[in-house]
């Protein structure tokens, strides 16, 4: 049973570590929604949000004042709206019109994000799919609290090609539209391979067709916890430092644990799970790099650092899996550029590449995450840098994802501002090799042998 004294022994964490229950995210199920009449769809889609949602900014609220414990944001995520949408869009503006509606009602409930325009394409997309993807650059340009994520591929699959072809198209068109703003709508678009139907987290955060009609799910962070910890055993062996790892990782997750629990109770809606990953933010001391230089590494980048990630990532599971019997979610370690300064000293001191990033990518909880590039890459090289990653995630079966950011105008060498917990980051250089035969080829890539399991 959690208590109060579990709360207090987290107290020093919360005040000079930077640990804090990053969001509660609010699972919502659109399918009583579906309607033939657009209009008819966005009024559903809006009371329905707005009503189960009317009170999950101010529990947050209270929960923060009650415990002190910081919850960052609130958010909300929905049914893909691709299965949503069917029945109505006949055209991608048709699409934009929800995508507005659900900005409308996020702004209204007051939470920070809402996720789940998405569509989830593994083997082969619908009509419906295709306009809900075309639509994505216009959507984003003209939403602030829409996020957007497509599922290409999976271990029982494989990998669609035509889609990863088109959303390397897709990235590049949502560039264009937001280049005023850094690219900025490329930050709320991932292309997952895996993609888990749990996820709390932005902007890949979907609710499954599996999920009951609402539910409550919690991501806690805490890479500063982590960090501090490692300090105190600094200059010991591997079980020492395995050992300290996961015992913070469970102190982590029974916050968040605590917080789910509270948020479920008061909002009468059941608990889904806790999701523990190590996501950093911008802020001093909120680092998973720095992480890897106190267990011993000058730069991440340096060699050991996908072993030093893999060590991480796994006590992180092992701690968190013992503080709660409802894991899930992306939980481990989370490599993002942006909102990270130790993997952006990194980056700027030449430590650490696209290409060792992606290595990376095969021990961690994502991928390729929130990493600016050149503005004038193509979008074939964009979508052979996805393939690459899915058939990372789809061979290892684990999540993998890639939030890519081309922005237009920069070249390597320059940064771009994104903001808040988005960050900033240097523009990083892309291998120009040529794929557009291998892009272009369409089709499917076929599922690994291991995946016929039965």
């Amino acid at each position: 049973m959690i208590n109060i004294n579990e709360v207090i022994e987290t107290n020093k964490m919360i005040e000079q570590e930077n640990l804090d229950v990053r969001t509660i995210t609010l699972g919502i199920s659109l399918l009583d929604c579906i309607d033939s009449d657009l209009t008819q769809l966005n009024k559903k889609i809006y009371d329905k949000i707005t009503t189960v949602a009317k009170d999950l900014v101010s529990t947050g609220k209270e929960i923060e004042r009650e415990y002190g414990i910081p919850i960052v944001n609130k958010r909300i995520s929905i049914t893909p709206i691709a299965l949503i949408g069917g029945a109505a869009c006949k055209s991608s503006e048709d699409f934009v019109s929800i995508a507005k509606t659900l900005d409308e009602a996020a702004k209204k409930v007051g939470v920070n994000f809402i996720g789940g325009y998405s569509a989830l394409v593994s083997k082969g997309m619908t009509k419906s799919d295709e306009m809900l993807i075309r639509s994505i650059p216009q959507a984003l340009a003209q939403t602030e609290r829409i996020c957007s994520s497509i599922n290409v591929g999976s271990t029982k699959t494989g990998i669609n090609m035509d889609a990863v072809k088109l959303m390397g198209e897709i990235i590049v068109e949502t560039a264009e539209y937001t280049k005023e703003q850094d690219s900025l709508g490329c930050a709320k678009l991932v292309v997952f391979c895996n993609a888990p139907d749990d996820n709390p987290f932005m902007a890949g955060a979907f609710h499954g067709v599996t999920e009951s009609d609402a539910i409550i799910n919690v991501g806690v962070s805490g890479p500063g916890v982590v960090k501090k910890a490692l300090e105190s055993v600094r200059g010991a062996d591997f079980g020492t430092l395995c050992e300290t790892i996961k015992k913070t990782a469970f102190k982590i997750t029974r916050v968040g644990q605590l917080v789910a629990l509270e948020a479920s109770k008061r909002l009468q809606i059941p608990f889904g799970i806790v999701d523990l990953s190590l996501a950093p933010t911008p802020a001093v001391g909120d680092s998973v790099a720095e992480i890897f230089e106190e267990i011993g590494l000058e730069y991440a980048g340096a060699p050991g650092t996908t072993a030093a990630l893999a060590l991480l990532n796994d006590q992180v599971k092992k701690g968190g899996v013992m503080a709660s019997s409802y894991v899930g979610g992306l939980s481990g370690a989370f490599i993002p550029v942006s909102e990270d300064q130790g993997m952006i000293n990194a980056v700027e001191a030449g430590m650490l590449t696209l290409e060792k990033l992606e290595a990376m990518t095969c021990v961690c909880s994502v991928g390729l995450d929130m990493i600016a590039i050149p503005g004038d890459t193509k979008a074939t090289t964009i979508s052979g840098i996805i393939a690459d990653e899915m058939a990372i995630g789809m061979v290892n079966q684990k999540t993998t994802a890639v939030r890519l950011i081309p922005v237009i105008g920069k070249k390597v060498g320059d940064n771009a501002e994104f903001g808040g917990l988005l960050g900033h980051a240097p523009i990083m250089p892309v291998n120009q090799a040529n794929c557009d035969r291998f892009v272009n080829r369409g089709g499917r890539i076929p599922a690994p042998i291991h995946s016929f399991k039965n």
